[in-house]
């Protein structure tokens, strides 16, 4: 088979011809159809996350069909069609997977970091990592909701907000512009919050009720003006903008944070003594993903991307980071 692998630290992605690997007690084995490439890639690609090992297949959105089966897997069958993310697997028996927190489990594994990802035509991984793909997904859209798809609409799932509550997203980018549709769909009244009037009917396409141009108008007084929002999903990595939106909130609004900002984020603590809060959300686990795939299926949710074959990884790779994709770089193999 082939894969696209990081063998040194700052180095390409290059083709390696490999044996198709064989799925060990436990583990399933997914002929690949197609990958997003994440930003989170970066990690495998300059050899930043601590314990990584080189070389490695990066890849967390991974879209495919069951392939082969280890011993003791009875939860799928060949012929399945499954996703993984970046959620891996986790072990059950940690005190966190004990109360059914497997997405913090203290031994839980990444896809594409603690063992090879979707960046080749087949892959292993932990029954427990698969998620089940809608049949009428195609693979190249089932990719990205299992990252950005799933980071979304869990946190806004679980954010507190009610249907006609204000939602603010800041930023229309990988994670944004499924942040809007989410929202939407989800019955909050949606604003979209970009710089520049560029994403202004895109953003209206995706279900965004009101457009606040950051480039024009001071966020803060503009959220206030709605009444303030009951949840900003800041899905934008920029400390200095998370920082600013703290002041839109409601009296007892949420700045939900998903976006891993490099710098710390600012806020003034007497303006949070009403009730505001400053939360995080991870993605999910496999059961998560699910939710996100039948969800966006139901109503209509779909990634923006641009396909690249896996031999022009480097390429996708290259566009992602320099954000000249729009908005979500998908390797669809064959």
């Amino acid at each position: 088979m082939k894969a696209m692998i990081v063998r040194e630290a700052g180095g390409p992605f290059t083709l390696d011809e490999r044996d198709i690997p064989e799925p060990s007690a436990g583990e399933i084995r997914i002929k690949v159809e197609a990958c997003g490439i994440c930003h989170s890639d970066a990690f495998v690609k300059f050899g930043q996350f601590p314990g990584l090992e080189l070389p490695r297949a990066p890849g967390h959105e991974v879209a495919g069909v069951v392939d082969a089966l280890g011993e003791r897997v009875d939860a799928f069958a060949v012929g399945n069609r499954v996703g993984v993310g970046w959620h891996g697997g986790h072990c059950f028996k940690c005190d966190p997977c004990r109360r059914g927190d497997f997405i913090n489990c203290s031994n839980g594994k990444i896809a594409g970091i603690s063992y090879d990802g979707g960046y080749q035509e087949y892959m292993v991984a932990p029954w427990e990592a698969a998620a089940r793909i809608p049949d009428d997904m195609p693979a190249e859209e089932a990719g990205p909701l299992l990252c950005a798809g799933v980071t979304t609409f869990n946190s806004l799932r679980n954010s507190g907000a009610r249907p006609g509550d204000t939602v603010a997203v800041s930023g229309i980018g990988g994670l944004g512009h499924l942040g809007v549709q989410y929202a939407s769909r989800m019955g909050f009244r949606t604003v979209a919050l970009s710089r520049g009037d560029a994403k202004r009917e895109l953003a209206k396409e995706l279900g965004a009720h009101v457009y606040i141009d950051t480039a024009k108008d001071n966020v803060a007084e503009a959220l206030q003006a709605l009444g303030g929002a009951d949840v900003i999903l800041a899905t934008a990595p920029n400390a200095k903008v998370i920082s600013e939106l703290t002041g839109g909130l409601s009296k007892r609004g949420k700045l939900l944070i998903v976006a891993a900002a490099g710098d710390n984020v600012e806020f003034a603590p007497m303006a949070m003594l009403s009730g505001k809060n400053i939360a995080g959300w991870p993605s999910g686990s496999a059961i998560d993903s699910e939710d996100t795939m039948n969800f966006s299926a139901l109503t209509g949710v779909k990634p923006h991307i641009e396909t690249f074959p896996l031999e022009k990884a480097n390429e996708g790779f290259a566009k992602m980071m320099e954000n000249q994709v729009r908005f979500r770089a998908v390797l669809k193999m064959g």
